[in-house]
């Protein structure tokens, strides 16, 4: 499986860069280093001056490839969400049990990823900290609506459309499974940021495979589950 994803490209939405980053050397500075900068400073003091200086280059020249900040945070959201998409695939793909099938997709989802080397030029458990903390971010304003009419959240949504089929194999009859999709993806990004700021509202206790449990918990009585 290693070996198959790094050889794996995602098709991100063009809307969301002006020129591809993958394109030049100077583009994928662009990327590893926003990653380790909207890390460390978050999304609201990170601009592309402060991103210039990291990279040895001026701020006009990140304007070349992203309109503004928040696309690029769309094109690193949608960056994650393809590997995150990838990686369900390839886990489940060999699964037969319906059950269990489902179960191996949550893990997936809520566990912090290990050994993935798609995109090995970027530190992935830091950009996975920025989908936790920054993600809503990337949607939660005015023009979401022509955001994702133009797809900018294409990959995130068939990641969960992905997950609503899983959820529809174990139980055709459930009436609720985007519903249900839904809130185990937004709602592991949730409890993941929950226990590591608010750790008296959380019973998770910082250890992922308690957001694993609480996710598989739920999804198991509500679907009936045996």
């Amino acid at each position: 499986m290693k070996s198959l994803l790094s050889s794996i490209k995602i098709n991100i939405s063009p809307c969301l860069f002006i020129k591809d980053p993958e394109s030049s050397e100077l583009g994928q500075d662009i990327i590893s280093h926003s990653i380790e900068l909207i890390n460390k400073l978050g999304i609201e003091d990170f601009n592309f001056k402060k991103l210039g200086k990291e990279i040895n280059s001026n701020e006009s020249s990140i304007y070349r490839y992203f309109e503004n900040k928040y696309k690029l945070l769309q094109y690193l959201s949608a960056m994650y969400w393809g590997i995150l998409e990838y990686r369900l695939v390839l886990e489940t793909n060999s699964i037969e049990n319906p059950s269990k099938r489902l179960d191996k997709a949550i893990e997936v989802l809520t566990l912090t990823p290990k050994n993935v080397s798609l995109y090995s030029n970027v530190d992935q458990l830091k950009l996975r900290h920025i989908i936790i903390a920054e993600f809503t971010k990337s949607y939660h304003h005015k023009h979401v609506d022509s955001d994702n009419d133009d797809g900018n959240f294409s990959i995130y949504k068939r990641l969960v459309l992905r997950l609503v089929e899983m959820i529809k194999a174990v139980s055709e009859d459930y009436e609720y499974p985007k519903s249900l999709a839904t809130q185990i993806v937004e709602g592991a990004l949730q409890q993941h940021f929950i226990q590591e700021h608010f750790k008296s509202l959380t019973d998770n206790n910082g250890d992922d495979l308690n957001v694993f449990g609480f996710f598989k918990d739920i999804t198991k009585n509500v679907l009936q589950i045996k």
